[in-house]
Order: C-alpha cells, then sequence, then structure tokens
C-alpha cells in the first residue's frame, strides 16, 4: 500500500493472531516458525542460532529495533521485496510456505512461492500461517549483506546453506537479495553437489551465481559493481556455512 501497488477495498487487522502464529520450535525433523513471530524474537531464538545460524545472520542486520519489534516474517515473506533478506534466507535454507484459505490448506517451497517483485503464490482469501525449515545433521549455514549504512536495505546479499556427506557437499542452497528479481541460483548450486570444499569450487559457485544476478543501478551502486559484491558475498557465505557445518565455527 505504501508503495501504491495495492488499494485493497478493506484492510483487516491481523495482530491478534500474534498469540497464535507467534513462535519458533522443533518439530519433527523441523524447524517451525509461526507467521507472525517477529524479528526480534527470531533475532533471540537460541534454537535458530543452534541450528538455522543463517536467520540469526540475518535478523542482526535487518532494520532498527522499531521494525524488529512490530515487523514479522510472515509478512516479509508476503511483500517478496527484491532487496528483503528473510526471502533469500529462506530460500537458502529450502524452506516451505504453509498457506491457509477459507477450507484447505497447501505446502508450498520458496520456488513456488516467490513468483517475482512483491508477487508470491498467496492467493485471495488465504494468508501465509507458517514456516517450515528442514533440519539436517552436517549442515551449516550462513548469510552475508553490503549495506549503506545500518538497517538499510542491501546493496546486495547472499544467503548459503550447505549439507555434507562422507566429506563432499551432498546438498547445497544459495539466493541472493537486491540484485533481481528471482533470489535463487540452481546452477551455482549444481555446481556445488558432490564436490569437496574448498576455496576453487567456491570461487566457481560464486562466479555463476554473480552471472545469474540481473541487478540495476540505482543510488546503492551501478550494476556492475552490485553483481561483483554479489559474487563475494556468495563466497563468504559458503565458507562460513561450511565452517559451521564442520563445526569448525559456531
Amino acid at each position: 500500500m505504501k508503495l501504491r501497488l495495492a488499494a485493497p477495498e478493506y484492510v483487516i487487522d491481523i495482530d491478534p493472531l500474534a498469540k497464535e502464529l507467534g513462535y519458533v520450535r522443533e518439530h519433527d525433523h523441523e524447524v517451525r516458525i509461526g507467521a507472525m513471530t517477529r524479528h526480534n524474537a527470531l533475532l533471540e531464538s537460541e534454537l535458530l542460532a543452534a541450528r538455522l545460524p543463517i536467520f540469526t545472520d540475518a535478523e542482526r542486520v535487518i532494520a532498527d529495533p522499531v521494525v524488529r519489534n512490530r515487523g514479522t516474517i510472515g509478512g516479509a515473506l508476503c511483500q517478496a521485496d527484491p532487496s528483503e533478506d528473510l526471502s533469500a534466507v529462506c530460500a537458502a535454507v529450502d524452506a516451505r510456505m504453509v498457506i491457509r484459505g477459507t477450507d484447505s490448506e497447501r505446502v508450498v517451497d520458496m520456488r513456488e512461492f516467490h513468483r517475482g517483485a512483491y508477487e508470491t503464490a498467496v492467493g485471495d482469501g488465504e494468508m501465509v500461517t507458517e514456516i517450515r525449515v528442514p533440519l539436517h545433521a552436517d549442515a551449516g549455514s550462513a548469510y552475508e549483506k553490503v549495506e549503506r549504512r545500518v538497517g538499510d536495505w542491501a546493496v546486495a546479499a547472499a544467503g548459503a546453506a550447505v549439507r555434507l556427506e562422507g566429506g563432499a557437499i551432498a546438498q547445497a542452497g544459495i539466493a541472493l537479495a537486491a540484485v533481481g528479481s528471482d533470489v535463487t541460483s540452481p546452477e551455482a548450486e549444481q555446481a556445488l553437489v558432490g564436490n569437496v570444499p574448498s576455496e576453487e569450487l567456491f570461487d566457481e559457485a560464486a562466479r555463476l551465481a554473480a552471472e545469474a544476478a540481473d541487478p540495476v543501478t540505482d543510488q546503492r551502486g551501478s550494476a556492475e559493481y552490485k553483481r561483483h559484491v554479489a559474487g563475494e558475498l556468495t563466497r563468504r557465505a559458503l565458507r562460513r556455512a561450511t565452517a559451521r557445518a564442520l563445526r569448525e565455527e559456531s
């Protein structure tokens, strides 16, 4: 509404649902996050810090205390701003969105949920109620962001998640923010799978992620600069995610 992209006839206050939909808990090998969970609760969650530190990384660089105390993960994801951090976070860790309507419920992954700038799979008469993130052994995740000042929208940002098996990367997730409407980088992910982590491997994934980026020149920098930053941040996020999977970094 603020951006003049929507002009609804009615506005419904869903804040009373925060008691029911505000939680972070582990259940059935997943972390489940209620859509009304506020940014500050995500930042302070010991469960996320221990099992999915990419959320903690991102929340440390999102907005300011006023926004963190009011804004929710569901609101951030449903806005689907290309510069929004949690969409990239959820895409990197293969999160699934629970969408509930008046008489049905469905679960979609981030690739189906995110349909471009300010567009999601949520239809009329529906709302996101929960975010579900699978948990794996020998896994790590991380988020890196460059911003002009604290709390600002990103110049570029990158999230990465890896799962190791037998010393090699068995599963990988990479997602970018602020460098185009498509947050995922399948080519970079595929380049990682089946290979032993190394600087050379991370360089190649970073190159592919940067090539997939489609930034625009604006007051935060040129498209060329943003693409370069996206590649460098992908490299850094992969290093930290792998170190966390190996328990070399908290």
